[in-house]
């Protein structure tokens, strides 16, 4: 695993010490304390350490094998989201992250509701945010510290149901036991990787950034060739009728 950077400036996985042609951008984002970057550290390393600097906001990449293709992955940790009297309280850095992601984790804690009730409010955010505001970017929700049973504050059934509400995927996992949590994030970059075209960077950095699609509206269908032939016909024979009539 690679360490980027931990500027409020999100940089690019390098070019020069990129061996994959695609790059999957994910995007973490939750309460303060739900455990962000113990996820994606154990995403990324398979490791569990208990301590971390809160509020890093570090940009995490790894090459990986998936279904046998090399993938380039990123994942930006960010800042925690608080909910005061104005509603929510967040960085740039949080929505800056937000518009760069393919995709968006939504994290929080079972033994802090607080973290859970900011949930929905985390999606429209995310709604509001994202570059292509007709569809969402792919979600999941991960309700983390599940082997804290004798501390939860947010029964069980709660978390598949807002999921539900919302149309995101719902895991419930462990960071410091490794329940799920790969599984979770690999499913989210197979579903990128066969549903985003946008995640293949091109090969010339100077064509610039491809435009995004989304994986709930499919590809321009290719030219219907019996309408081609169609209107070939049409403008032949118009031709011969103007050879004849002179």
């Amino acid at each position: 695993m690679r360490l980027i950077n931990n500027m409020s400036t999100i940089a690019e996985y390098p070019s020069s010490e990129r061996r994959s042609n695609r790059v999957v951008k994910i995007a973490v984002i939750g309460g303060s304390g739900v455990g962000k970057t113990a996820l994606v550290v154990r995403f990324l390393t398979k490791r569990f350490i208990g301590d971390y600097e809160r509020n890093a906001g570090n940009l995490y990449s790894r090459e990986v094998q998936l279904d046998g293709e090399q993938v380039a992955i990123q994942v930006q940790d960010t800042p925690g989201v608080e909910l005061n009297v104005n509603g929510l309280s967040y960085t740039d850095h949080v929505t800056s992250s937000i518009q760069w992601a393919d995709a968006v984790v939504m994290v929080y804690s079972v033994t802090d509701h607080r973290s859970f009730d900011l949930i929905g409010q985390l999606h429209q955010l995310v709604s509001c945010n994202h570059a292509d505001r007709s569809t969402l970017p792919p979600i999941i929700l991960l309700a983390n510290k599940a082997d804290l049973l004798h501390v939860r504050r947010v029964d069980v059934q709660q978390g598949p149901l807002l999921a539900s509400a919302l149309g995101c995927s719902f895991y419930e996992v462990s960071a410091s036991e490794d329940s799920q949590v790969h599984g979770a994030f690999h499913r989210l970059c197979r579903e990128l990787a066969e549903h985003r075209p946008s995640c293949v960077l091109s090969p010339h950095p100077a064509a610039g950034p491809e435009k995004r699609r989304s994986p709930l509206i499919p590809r321009p269908k290719s030219p219907n060739m019996q309408d081609l032939k169609r209107r070939f016909k049409q403008v032949l024979s118009a031709k011969v009728r103007t050879v004849t009539s002179v």
